[in-house]
């Protein structure tokens, strides 16, 4: 197998979500959860679910049309829980179908999966300073881990819901 095809993951553009503030109004995804051990999920779990959510949605023809605009977030409601938020153009028969409303600020951080509590530690000072309330936040992750180790980074976005 070539390193080309090592690859599943579309190459991350940090300056597309980097410090950038989205206005989103009913945006639609569908859902799932796994179960976490203080907020660290089986990754079996995860497997599992995010082939149910894309077949769903592949299904449904439903699939975001530019692969580097989709996005896959995490969301952990307690220490036992995480919600998987799948962004999909449509509702989908059969699926959890929800919608995210609100303004959300993004940053893109790079690190191991562990370091997420220093990035939202940051992120809070920062949308602090600028007079700003985080309400929630929401993870994506840029690449899986085998494609965070081909490219060298594991970038991930914190989107801060704000009040």
């Amino acid at each position: 197998m070539t390193e080309k095809q090592d690859i599943c993951c579309p190459k991350f553009e940090v300056n597309k979500w980097d410090n950038k503030t989205f206005d989103w109004n009913e945006k639609p995804f569908i859902k799932a959860s796994v179960p976490t051990f203080f907020h660290i999920p089986l990754p079996s779990m995860i497997g599992k679910r995010m082939n149910i959510l894309c077949n769903l949605a592949e299904k449904a023809e439903a699939n975001i049309p530019d692969i580097s605009d989709a996005l896959v977030m995490f969301h952990d409601p307690s220490v036992f829980k995480s919600e998987i938020f799948y962004s999909v153009t449509k509702p989908i028969e059969g699926a959890e179908n929800t919608t995210l409303t609100g303004t959300f600020e993004a940053g893109v951080f790079d690190g191991p999966y562990n370091s997420v509590p220093k990035h939202i530690k940051a992120m809070d000072k920062k949308l602090k300073e600028q007079g700003k309330k985080v309400k929630d936040y929401y993870i994506h992750y840029a690449y899986c881990p085998k494609c965070a180790k081909k490219f060298g980074n594991n970038y991930m976005i914190l989107f801060a819901k704000t009040v």
